[in-house]
């Protein structure tokens, strides 16, 4: 189902105006931010989530909810014509203009760190727990994401003589593809499953030159689900200059997973970890 934005609600609160509250005392909630959400879903509050961001792609059923945009896209208006009691927000996702609108009307606005480690991801979930004043549930939502990490630490352990490469590569069209670095939640995830990031000597994101993919030469190739998509599935991808010469090429051990399995560092973390594992020979 097609998300429906913002704007159907401003055109319906002009018609018949806000109605704020649930039934009793629940809150109604935005998240903007895809981990945000999965957690508060996680934690039983998916039945008091109003709206979303265009990132939170889980579970399905928060697809079908309206979404306040992206990022710079969001207007405090759009937010507001939806009537929340509480925003919880990843830090930095919203534009100070639109966090003081929506403070001057006295909504309240939570922040929160986007995790990258997983010792984050337990920090965010207690987090998220105490102030909704969820504790028990918090914890068990860390004990299952502990049990799942523990597994794949055992999967890991086996011995291999040499870790496989792996390069993580963002591509957005083929005109813009960039390749993950050092400090990434890349790097993290690859370094979780037992592999080794082939993005040395520089952080973050940078764009890949046909030159840095021939030398790097991983063994396999990882993608976004919709990176992929946007070169037009994998037959696409030879549109990428150098990669014909890459081993992971040659060898068609190209991998894609869905964007915020992978890259979010949500509950689901170590189960996404293990299967990337068990994709790169564990």
């Amino acid at each position: 189902m097609k998300r429906r934005f913002f704007i159907v609600f401003l055109l319906l609160g002009a018609c018949t105006g806000s109605q704020k509250g649930g039934q009793g005392d629940e809150l109604r909630i935005i998240t903007a931010g895809g981990t945000i959400t999965e957690i508060i879903y996680e934690l039983g509050f998916g039945d008091q989530v109003v709206a979303t961001d265009i990132t939170s792609t889980y579970p399905a059923s928060m697809q079908e909810l309206p979404s306040i945009g992206y990022r710079n896209q969001i207007k405090a208006e759009g937010i507001l014509a939806l009537g929340p009691d509480l925003i919880l927000a990843e830090e930095g996702y919203l534009s100070d203009d639109v966090v003081n609108q929506l403070k001057g009307t006295g909504t309240e606005v939570q922040f929160f760190k986007k995790p990258v480690k997983t010792e984050e991801t337990l920090e965010l979930i207690e987090n998220l727990a105490d102030f909704l004043e969820v504790r028990e549930k918090g914890e068990s939502l860390k004990k299952s994401l502990v049990r799942d990490l523990e597994e794949l630490s055992a999967a890991t352990a086996q011995k291999i003589d040499k870790k496989p490469t792996v390069a993580f590569v963002m591509a957005r069209g083929e005109e813009m593809v960039f390749v993950a670095g050092e400090d990434t939640f890349a790097e993290s995830i690859i370094t979780m499953a037992g592999a080794e990031s082939v993005g040395k000597g520089f952080k973050d994101f940078i764009p890949l030159t046909p030159e840095s993919l021939v030398s790097m030469n991983p063994d396999y190739l990882l993608f976004f689900e919709s990176g992929i998509k946007s070169m037009g599935g994998v037959g696409g991808l030879e549109k990428i200059r150098g990669i014909q010469q890459t081993t992971a090429y040659q060898k068609n051990q190209i991998l894609s997973f869905d964007g915020l399995y992978l890259s979010g560092f949500g509950p689901r973390i170590g189960k996404a970890a293990l299967e990337l594992s068990k994709e790169v020979g564990y």
